[in-house]
């Protein structure tokens, strides 16, 4: 669906760094990679959240709806931030944008979803060139569905924390496809972000071990 680009200044070693940090404070030698290791791991074993903030993840999300970016952007902790494409200076005349699965496997959905999605391109184009609006007030007429990019940086807590409630089932279906990007993308980058992906991102009842939610999925018993 879309494209998760995760940029060079993302930590490479986040567990090394983790126990890096700690091990100023424990007045520890930080010099060796391996006791550096396993103090990150001992860190983040003892639930030792703090020392997650240190680790820096800056990526590129791009081909995802306005609509998931903007939920995105309600995840704020630590201390997240973002850019994003704007409607003032991109061409949206021929804009992109996502079809929800239940949309695209119906045959006269599909047809009649991209017909209003081409009337609101010609319209944007109409308003623009025919009329002499300023392409940031017609843009007002773009859809959440259209597909935009984001430049976007936060640290490995904010994302830890995050995944409990956005790799849940009940969560939207773009925003957990998303968040399953994110992981492959962060997995990929070395052998440690495969393991904290492996063992710290997950829905929050597999953390618990019982579902808080009123309305569960049954993947475990509630609470």
């Amino acid at each position: 669906m879309g494209k998760v680009t995760i940029l060079e200044e993302t930590t490479k070693h986040p567990i090394q760094l983790m126990g890096q940090r700690a091990g100023v404070c424990w007045n520890a030698d930080i010099s060796n990679a391996d006791r550096n290791y396993k103090r990150g791991l001992e860190c983040l074993s003892n639930g030792h959240g703090r020392v997650m903030e240190y680790v820096n993840v800056e990526m590129v999300l791009e081909g995802y709806s306005a609509r998931v970016i903007r939920e995105w952007y309600t995840h704020i902790g630590g201390s997240p931030t973002r850019l994003q494409a704007s409607t003032r200076y991109i061409n949206y005349e021929d804009f992109s944008y996502v079809i929800p699965h239940t949309i695209a496997s119906n045959e006269a959905a599909c047809a009649r979803y991209e017909a209003v999605m081409r009337e609101i391109s010609m319209a944007c184009d109409y308003l623009e060139k025919e009329c002499g609006i300023p392409r940031e007030d017609a843009a007002m007429l773009l859809p959440l569905g259209m597909r935009t990019k984001v430049v976007d940086k936060r640290n490995l807590r904010n994302l830890a924390d995050m995944s409990r409630q956005r790799m849940c089932s009940r969560a939207y279906h773009e925003y957990r496809a998303l968040f399953f990007d994110i992981c492959q993308a962060l997995a990929a980058v070395s052998n440690e972000w495969a393991y904290v992906v492996q063992h710290y991102f997950m829905p929050k009842c597999e953390e618990l071990g019982y579902c808080p939610e009123r309305k569960s999925c049954g993947k475990m018993p509630q609470r």
